[in-house]
């Protein structure tokens, strides 16, 4: 199933490098001591280690060598943010010389070929911890127009999440006292003349149930399900770059008193799935 607007390889390898420059950015302003909001108990060392090892492992498995890169060493480098700027350029080099049809391992549900795979979840994989990094300048989780994130990209993050991620065990939790049903609809910024609701193309629907894989189905407006109501226990409806953090787990809290509709369903997402990338 492809997304209105998917965007390509091109698009996705620019998304690593400008993902990579805000990281390292935000790094050296943070200063490499500083705490990671968005992820407690990190530091900026911790990250910047963290996202370095990852470029050198992808790097290794699209060149065919061997993924044994850790992350000691990396933090205890005495130049880190040079580190991590030569481990970057290198994962954009690999991604630009691998053949369309790469032959690598890939590890998530519906995953697309191998070459798109890899561009794609680094593109994403960077772009989550360049927020972390934003969050440790900030002191605190960003607001999604703070951030450099643009709606196709986000899009693309979403759906690797939730069609990739959520429906495999072993890198997401889903715990639910009862089959929960949540339907997660992108809006537009703002409405279009044409369309006053502002909802682009594309929805998800997430099927928790209890001892049991969760299902997720998107939908597009060429699908003949999408004149169809969707019974939702939960729908979770904002622009795609809040939806991409929120998910993500790097948007600021919800609060406890959250009524249902969109704050509800984010609260619900957060108490009741746990996402490990």
């Amino acid at each position: 199933m492809r997304l209105p607007a998917e965007p390509g390889l091109d698009e996705l390898g620019d998304g690593i490098g400008a993902a990579a420059t805000v990281l390292r950015a935000n790094a050296g302003a943070a200063g490499l001591d500083a705490p990671v909001p968005t992820c407690p108990g990190w530091t900026v060392r911790d990250l910047v280690a963290h996202v370095g090892v990852v470029h050198r492992y992808a790097t290794r498995v699209v060149s065919g060598g061997r993924p044994d890169v850790t992350e000691a060493p990396a933090a205890a480098d005495d130049d880190l943010l040079g580190w991590f700027d030569d481990g970057a350029t290198a994962l954009l080099q690999a991604l630009a010389d691998a053949p369309d049809d790469l032959d690598a391992p890939v590890f998530l549900e519906n995953a697309p070929a191998p070459r798109r795979y890899w561009v794609r979840r680094q593109c994403h994989e960077t772009s989550v911890h360049a927020v972390d990094a934003l969050a440790a300048r900030l002191g605190r989780a960003p607001r999604p127009e703070e951030t450099w994130l643009r709606p196709a990209l986000a899009l693309d993050g979403v759906d690797e999440l939730l069609r990739g991620f959520v429906p495999r065990p072993t890198s997401t939790t889903v715990q639910v006292p009862r089959p929960t049903t949540v339907l997660v609809r992108p809006i537009a910024a703002a409405p279009s003349r044409d369309d006053q609701t502002g909802r682009t193309p594309v929805r998800w629907v997430v099927r928790a149930r209890q001892d049991a894989p969760t299902d997720v189905e998107v939908q597009t407006a060429d699908d003949a399900a999408w004149c169809e109501d969707v019974v939702a226990d939960h729908v979770l409806e904002a622009p795609a770059v809040e939806l991409y953090l929120r998910l993500w787990g790097r948007a600021t809290p919800v609060g406890a008193d959250a009524a249902d509709g969109p704050d509800g369903a984010a609260r619900w997402w957060t108490e009741h799935v746990e996402v490990r990338p």
